[in-house]
């Protein structure tokens, strides 16, 4: 005891993990924008978490075994639930009691062995119900169904069922359309498939049992026989006396429509089936994927009668024998009531003249997916003895046919055909002319190889089909035209829409179209709907502008705006044009590309007004002067290596002053002075900086003669302006000035911040213009130059 409570809180953490795993869900987010999730082929074991308001949910191809009480409680809002091919075997008879908006409901393909009208109590609204595929053995005898009030799709049964009751069928009166399963059954009350009304199309898998027991079948056939009723017999094998036997019921039950789909049979057996049937209301019969055993002996049944057979459909007939197969002109007792006849994919190659005798009142004809040839065409559609008069339908797609002239001299002849459907042939090419009947208004050319038209196409056409060729141009004018496909060409541009004054629709997908414009559209006069997307599309801002903007206001885009992407430029390839954005560059080129020429010419316009203003270009070379001056060496200033007394200074209108009187003064003197003039002393070769600066290092003094000419030019030369900054700079009493002439400071330019400075900070001496006083300036000169006062 004591142990066991040692236990007791593991033992409590184990049935809380397993607790916790077995209700433990995994989540599944992948649901569309109508909230539909699809979790199918996610190897689930249970139910998983989705949005509690999702409308639909796929569950198909999973391992699902159960569906618990709680499992789908909090999905009010599901209106579609699969759950096929799972491996449910147990479903809680209160598992869809949340599903009252449930419509779709597909349980096929799992293993429940019983069925519960539990499940559908709450159902009211469901109106599809998959129950095939489950080893379920019987069904009923309780009402299974009757909660189901507005069911209209039921797919029952599976090779396991044996039994069949009544169900609550009969309490269902919205029911139309059933599918059932029961190539075991060894059972069946009568009544079980009957409902409330006749249901509109019943589709009986039995397989052998219309052999096995013909009895059971004649008792099902003969509560789903209605005159409303359409009835497929589908994976069946008919083919003794005994097994058509129970379509005497469906005879009874006044049976208008019967398919036989997946089914054998042989010549014996089709005897007997008409022989049965003789007298019925039978107006249509359809042959899908059926395999024939005989050669088509059926004279037996000559005297039978079928007035109202009307339609015959044949779809994938394999005829054991096929070359012994007879022209069936012994079938003239069926052939001369038949309004539509489809005889598809089932290796035909002709129709002997004798057997289209008798198509007097034939209709509709579709030989589509045969064996026709040029030579043989001809012998199929030959009218020389007025049959096939009253046809207004040919469809020979998908045969063997070459010469488009011999199909149009065949459907001349025919003065009722408005439908005529040749695509999927080999033509290549047509004739300049062709003749054709008034009548036509639909013909369908697609997939025939053409490469060029001609003036053949009948001017009486309202819909044409030239889809997926080899055009590139359509010049011809058809006034009657309404629908034209081009899908699958290779135009370059839209077809002139002069030439279809009445075109409302036209299909130009996948061709090599570059654009179109509103001119392009705006031709034709009562263009309504475009398909034009997939094409390699320019996106020019032009295009781009139009598609955008006024597209919709001349068409509407059938096929959608997002089928409209960019091929080029590179750059936009596969961008939807609705979302492309294009630079002003890139629509504006020229007027942009000049715009921006225009306003860097008026910037650098503006930016050289400016630095003449502003006499930027003299600053940057004196800080060019200034940088160079720098990086040369410092040089000792001792009175050894002064070989001048003063380096003068001053502008070349002065030059004459300079020489004749300045100089004669200073260097006759007693004692002389010795001047450095740029035009007598500076070396031959040299740069002129490297000169001025040597100069001005190896002089006492820095004689500048201002004048009006001076302060106005230059300076000479910017060099030797800067030069003057840094002897000022560093020998603050070696700058000595001379005023030729009176010079207002104002006028001095503000970039001669130095001149400025030294005339404000010094006195300078004024060249007197009075002889008498001549003689005091040149004593105060060689005062300021000579040596002695450093």
């Amino acid at each position: 005891m004591r142990l066991l409570r040692e236990k007791e809180p593991i033992i409590l953490l184990f049935v809380f993990m397993v607790h916790g795993f077995e209700y433990s869900k995994t989540k599944c987010n992948n649901c569309d924008e109508q909230l539909f999730c699809n979790c199918s082929f996610k190897h689930l074991q249970h139910v998983p978490d989705v949005p509690l308001n999702a409308r639909g949910l796929d569950l198909s191809f999973n391992q699902i075994e159960s569906i618990r009480m709680t499992d789908l409680r909090l999905y009010t809002e599901l209106k579609t639930l699969n759950l096929h091919k799972n491996k449910l075997t147990f479903i809680h008879k209160e598992a869809f009691k949340s599903q009252a908006k449930l419509e779709v409901l597909d349980l096929s393909l799992n293993k429940l062995e019983n069925l519960s009208s539990c499940w559908f109590q709450e159902l009211k609204s469901l109106q599809q119900l998959n129950l095939l595929g489950n080893p379920y053995t019987t069904l009923g005898p309780s009402p299974l169904f009757r909660f189901l009030v507005n069911l209209r799709t039921l797919q029952i049964g599976s090779h396991s069922l044996k039994e069949v009751y009544k169900n609550g069928l009969d309490e269902l009166a919205h029911l139309d359309e059933m599918t059932v399963v029961g190539s075991s059954l060894k059972s069946y009350e009568n009544g079980s498939f009957q409902a409330a009304r006749p249901i509109g199309l019943v589709s009986l898998s039995l397989q052998s049992l219309f052999e096995k027991d013909p009895e059971l079948v004649s008792k099902i056939l003969q509560d789903v026989s209605h005159s409303e009723t359409v009835l497929i017999i589908r994976d069946s094998i008919i083919r003794s006396n005994t097994s058509t036997e129970p379509f005497k019921a469906s005879k009874e039950g006044g049976i208008r429509s019967l398919t036989f789909l997946n089914t054998t049979t042989t010549d014996e057996a089709i005897t007997t089936l008409l022989l049965n049937l003789d007298g019925s209301p039978l107006s249509y019969i359809g042959l899908e994927d059926v395999h024939l055993v005989g050669q088509g002996w059926w004279q037996k049944a000559e005297f039978t009668h079928y007035e109202n057979l009307h339609t015959v459909y044949i779809r994938n007939l394999d005829i054991q024998g096929f070359i012994k197969f007879s022209s069936m002109i012994q079938l003239a007792f069926l052939l001369k009531n038949f309004h539509k006849v489809s005889v598809i994919n089932s290796m035909l190659f002709v129709i002997p003249r004798q057997t289209t005798f008798f198509l007097l009142h034939i209709e509709y004809l579709d030989f589509s997916q045969n064996l026709l040839t040029d030579l043989t065409i001809q012998e199929t559609l030959f009218t020389g003895f007025g049959q096939l008069q009253n046809l207004n339908t040919l469809n020979v797609s998908q045969n063997s046919l070459k010469s488009f002239e011999v199909l149009s001299s065949l459907a001349a002849n025919l003065k009722k055909l408005i439908h005529l459907d040749v695509s999927h042939n080999r033509f290549v090419s047509m004739p300049e002319k062709c003749h054709w009947p008034v009548t036509l208004r639909f013909l369908n050319l697609s997939n025939t190889k053409l490469l060029r038209l001609t003036p053949c196409l009948p001017s009486s056409l309202t819909v044409l089909d030239l889809s997926e060729n080899d055009l590139k141009s359509f010049h011809q004018r058809l006034p009657k035209l309404t629908t034209l496909i081009l899908t699958g060409n290779r135009f370059l541009n839209l077809p002139q829409g002069g030439l279809f004054p009445n075109l409302g629709t036209l299909l130009i997908q996948r061709n090599a179209l570059r654009m179109f414009t509103r001119k392009d559209l705006s031709r034709f006069k009562n263009l309504r709907f475009l398909e034009a997307g997939t094409n390699n599309f320019l996106c020019s801002c032009e295009f781009v502008s139009f598609f955008r903007n006024h597209v919709d206001d001349l068409v509407t885009l059938r096929d959608g705006r997002r089928n409209y992407a960019c091929d080029t430029p590179f750059s936009l390839r596969g961008d939807a044009i609705d979302s492309v954005r294009l630079s002003v560059f890139e629509c504006y080129m020229i007027p942009a590309v000049s715009t921006l020429c225009a306003a860097i010419i008026l910037v650098l316009i503006g930016m050289v007004v400016t630095c003449h203003k502003l006499h930027i270009i003299w600053y940057l070379q004196m800080t060019k002067a200034w940088i160079q001056a720098k990086r040369k060496p410092a040089v000792s200033r001792s009175p050894d290596e002064l070989r001048y007394d003063a380096f003068v200074s001053y502008s070349q209108h002065d030059a004459e002053w300079v020489e004749e009187i300045l100089v004669p003064n200073l260097e006759n003197a007693q004692p002389p002075v010795a001047l450095c003039l740029h035009q007598r002393d500076f070396r031959p070769g040299r740069w002129i900086v490297d000169n001025i600066i040597d100069s001005i290092e190896k002089s006492h003094r820095t004689l500048f003669v201002l004048s009006e000419h001076f302060v106005t030019s230059e300076w000479c030369r910017y060099e030797l302006d800067f030069s003057h900054f840094r002897i000022v700079d560093e020998h603050n009493d070696s700058a000595v000035l001379i005023l030729l002439e009176p010079i207002e400071k104002e006028t001095i330019p503000k970039r001669f911040c130095k001149l400025r400075k030294i005339m404000n900070s010094r006195t300078y001496l004024e060249w007197p213009e009075d002889e008498d006083n001549r003689s005091e300036f040149w004593s105060n000169l060689k005062a300021a130059l000579s040596r002695e006062q450093c």
